[in-house]
């Protein structure tokens, strides 16, 4: 019998958990590896979805061998590696196409899973809210949907010629229609997850709201535990996050800041996980400003940034008010080096750059400094005098602004503050006298 996949559930027969893996990665011109451990990524990749590694191959070619990827003595010795290893598993670091899977899986006899389907292997038994749940469903479905003629293999028995005709092709179909609905179903269900998420990030127009973003393992959660005490989950593993957690952020002697923690991006991210995730994404869509971290440490740091900028534009925020945060610098000597290769990744809404270590909480003061600077780029300095039994006005200020001084007059209050140039509707009315402080 072919594999098949079962439609209302995730991919649970492509799991790697607790199996013994190969690694396989091609260098092609159009997709270099990384610099470094050139298989880093992947392995960290296959121990996230809980696999063991137990052999590695890569491969430099100028283009992939239609077939099968590789060529065919290489997959001759992967074949031998797989049996010597005793692998349950080949992972490739690149994506194949449906035939590919199909004929290393017969010339190998061993399961063969792509960089796709892993990474949406890890997003399904990671995801904890209904709605990342429906996301990962959905992109593990419109992914799966061009390969059900290949998952079928078994069908050729019926002998019906071009296309599996007869019973096969009843059957194919069948299965292609099931898998249709449920698509569809999943992305009215998804529409109206993402039209509620909008609604939610739109009720927080008027508060100060930064969005961490960043290479998945960059430090994003540590960040947030160390700026916010929120005691978010934190570990030295790939998507280690998925869904989106905001939390306050007191910032002593200025006000709060909404601040978000976003699943982390990777190179090659799947596009309809891209897709499917624009709900649990709504936060760095509305951010006022972005916190780019960056994992100073890694040798693909380059590569890394371009690939976060990669997603950042198929969200259409890839221009938004941003800040580069260096993070792990601790793990290395040369600070101002690291820091001269991020500048050249600048863009046009890039407001800076900031050198942290999250985990021993080393430039958080300067972080803050950067942030209320990138925040308040766009206020102006006002002395706004209103009517003293106007509490509701007072509180506003106080909420939104940063209040320099306060001091009452007869029955008026006068407050010297720096305020939201996109707020500035909110002080106009009867008995408020708004003027540039001097």
């Amino acid at each position: 019998m072919g594999r098949w996949i079962p439609i209302e559930i995730p991919r649970t027969e492509l799991t790697v958990h607790q199996e013994k893996a190969i690694l396989v990665s091609v260098d092609l011109p159009t997709r270099p590896l990384s610099l470094g451990d050139r298989l880093e990524e992947i392995r960290g990749l296959t121990e996230a979805a809980g696999a063991r590694v137990v052999g590695e191959m890569t491969q430099r070619r100028q283009y992939p061998e239609p077939a099968t990827y590789l060529g065919k003595g290489k997959v001759q010795e992967l074949t031998d590696l797989a049996k010597a290893a005793d692998a349950d598993v080949i992972i490739f670091d690149n994506d194949l196409s449906p035939s590919q899977t199909r004929n290393l899986e017969k010339a190998t006899s061993i399961k063969v899973l792509d960089r796709s389907e892993l990474i949406m292997d890890i997003f399904a038994t990671r995801a904890r809210t209904v709605a990342a749940r429906l996301q990962v469903e959905l992109a593990q479905l419109e992914y799966s949907l061009p390969r059900l003629k290949n998952m079928w293999t078994h069908l050729s028995r019926y002998k019906g010629g071009i296309g599996l005709r007869g019973p096969g092709e009843t059957q194919l179909e069948e299965d292609r229609r099931l898998v249709d609905l449920r698509i569809r179903d999943l992305k009215q269900r998804l529409r109206e997850v993402q039209a509620r998420k909008e609604r939610e990030v739109a009720s927080r127009q008027e508060e100060y709201t930064v969005s961490l973003v960043g290479y998945t393992n960059a430090g994003k959660s540590t960040l947030m535990n160390a700026l916010t005490d929120a005691e978010v989950l934190t570990k030295d593993q790939l998507f280690s996050t998925l869904d989106t957690r905001t939390r306050v952020w007191k910032v002593k002697n200025w006000g709060k800041i909404l601040l978000s923690d976003t699943v982390g991006f990777i190179r090659d991210l799947p596009h309809h996980l891209v897709a499917s995730f624009k709900a649990t994404l709504e936060e760095a869509r509305q951010a006022r400003l972005l916190l780019h971290v960056i994992d100073a440490s890694n040798a693909a740091m380059s590569d890394q940034i371009n690939s976060v900028r990669s997603v950042l534009r198929e969200l259409d925020c890839d221009q938004k008010p941003n800040l580069f945060v260096l993070n792990k610098i601790d793990r290395i000597e040369d600070v101002p080096s690291v820091e001269a290769q991020a500048r050249t990744h600048f863009s046009e809404g890039t407001r800076g750059i900031v050198s942290v270590s999250a985990q021993k909480k080393l430039g958080l003061d300067a972080l803050t400094q950067a942030v209320i600077n990138a925040l308040t780029e766009d206020t102006l300095l006002l002395t706004v005098t209103f009517d003293a039994g106007n509490g509701k006005l007072l509180a506003y200020i106080a909420a939104h602004a940063e209040v320099l001084s306060q001091r009452y007059e007869n029955d008026h209050v006068i407050v010297d503050c720096l305020f939201p140039r996109s707020l500035l509707h909110m002080l106009e009315g009867p008995g408020i006298r708004v003027q540039p402080k001097t």
